[in-house]
């Protein structure tokens, strides 16, 4: 069956979404549909599965760069811990700020990104991240470092919802799942790269301040490549939609973005309970990975360089664990996301057990057992995004990924500023026992979703 509907027209709220589009943000206007003149299935399917590979290609690379003007205070955390004299509960702080923020602004951008051209509103985003990395680089006051690592977080929610909506246009749903899998390669891509550039930059420089201005650099290039790189969407380039994404619509939806919310987001129970398992998955990426390098060094007695590659070890096998879980969600459990979350949910709790109990400071030890703990929670990390998408359709797919998104990064009050203030005050052990009850709760709100449905199209 061919994966493109034969319709030539542009939907008519696809329409609608043009003409309504506020003035101030005219720059955002999503592409005007093409007519279609190539009609040939055949060769519809073939430039089809080229866009959709080039559209693939260039939100990983896009969104692996953001990584890099975002997680390189990580790295920097123990230098700038030493240089500048600021403790464990104030780098929490920034963390924490950084991500209750980029969480809001996941959401609120979510709104605008299922309206907003893929590449403008993409390329706005990495390039206004950037430029307050130049910013935080340059400065040494704890008070501006604060206030540019939370400016840094809105920007940085500029960067997933026109993804989300880039996928949810060009990607059949029944292909979601191992095709976002696949992009999600694109976090632990840009986190592994940074930490690696990072920790070989402290290694010959000794400047925590170029952990900032060379990703910074390397995203103003990259910004150059999305512009002309990027589609909008299928009818941008003058293909059909594509087949199994029309959802039927409700009156006056077309004209009316809450309409659209309500019914596809806000009312759906399951993507508010994908939001609340969120909050656990984070919960463990980023205390890991946030944490990392620093608990690697002072808890594991592990040189700074050999923690870098370890936490990129974990980010490389969180790249292959989430592909494998988009795989099994679509061979295995036909699209159903919570099934898989719920298994990898609970093997992530085991393993930090491990890397805690059985690792000691073994380099060995501890990089396997912390790549088994990426493995699994990358798992649902990548599956709860996917799951919201697909469940609200393309329609309001970003809108319910930013839902999602704001739980998500709501857990950096435990993974930032909480994790900072329970080591300072009670040991590393105190975390590993609380990331095993967050573990538990975890798996517990993936499992009361073991009856959703695939996704939302045709309900």
């Amino acid at each position: 069956m061919s994966a493109l509907a034969p319709q030539a027209e542009a939907p008519s709220s696809q329409v609608t979404e043009r003409k309504r589009f506020p003035l101030l943000l005219r720059v955002f206007e999503p592409a005007p549909p093409v007519p279609v003149t190539v009609t040939n299935p055949v060769l519809v399917k073939a430039k089809h599965r080229a866009w959709e590979y080039r559209m693939m290609v260039a939100t990983i690379i896009g969104y692996a760069t953001f990584y890099l003007v975002r997680k390189n205070l990580s790295m920097a955390m123990p230098v700038m811990e030493k240089s500048l004299g600021i403790d464990k509960a104030g780098l929490g702080l920034f963390l924490t700020l950084h991500g209750v923020l980029y969480g809001v602004s996941k959401f609120a951008n979510g709104f605008l990104g299922d309206r907003c051209h893929v590449r403008t509103f993409m390329v706005t985003g990495l390039v206004l991240s950037a430029v307050v990395n130049v910013c935080f680089g340059l400065s040494s006051a704890v008070v501006a470092l604060g206030i540019f690592w939370m400016i840094n977080g809105w920007f940085q929610g500029m960067g997933f919802p026109p993804c989300a909506r880039a996928f949810t246009h060009w990607v059949p749903p029944r292909e979601l799942a191992t095709k976002m899998s696949i992009w999600n390669a694109s976090t632990n891509i840009g986190a592994g790269m940074v930490f690696v550039i990072c920790a070989y930059l402290l290694k010959w420089f000794g400047n925590w301040r170029l952990c900032f201005l060379v990703p910074a650099a390397l995203a103003f290039l990259c910004s150059v490549f999305l512009w002309f790189a990027l589609p909008d969407t299928p009818q941008s380039v003058g293909l059909p939609e594509v087949e199994g994404t029309r959802s039927k619509a409700v009156a006056g939806e077309a004209e009316d973005w809450m309409a659209v919310a309500v019914k596809y987001v806000f009312s759906n129970p399951y993507i508010w309970l994908l939001a609340v398992a969120n909050f656990f998955v984070y919960t463990i990426r980023y205390a890991m990975v946030d944490w990392g390098p620093t608990l690697l060094t002072q808890a594991k007695g592990l040189q700074l360089t050999n923690a870098g590659w370890m936490v990129a070890g974990y980010e490389i096998s969180g790249m292959i664990g989430a592909m494998i879980a988009g795989w099994l969600t679509d061979r295995l459990f036909g699209g159903r996301s919570f099934r898989s979350c719920v298994f990898y949910m609970a093997m992530a709790g085991v393993s930090v057990l491990l890397f805690w109990k059985v690792a000691g400071r073994s380099a060995a030890l501890n990089t396997v057992l912390l790549c088994a703990s990426g493995f699994f929670i990358y798992g649902p990390q990548c599956l709860i995004s996917i799951a919201a998408a697909n469940l609200a359709t393309k329609r309001a797919a970003a809108t319910a990924v930013g839902l999602t998104g704001i739980f998500g990064y709501a857990s950096t009050t435990l993974s930032g500023w909480g994790v900072g203030k329970l080591v300072q005050t009670y040991g590393w052990d105190a975390l590993f026992r609380g990331m095993l009850i967050v573990a538990a709760i975890g798996t517990f709100a993936c499992a009361l979703g073991w009856k959703a449905k695939a996704h939302g199209y045709g309900d």
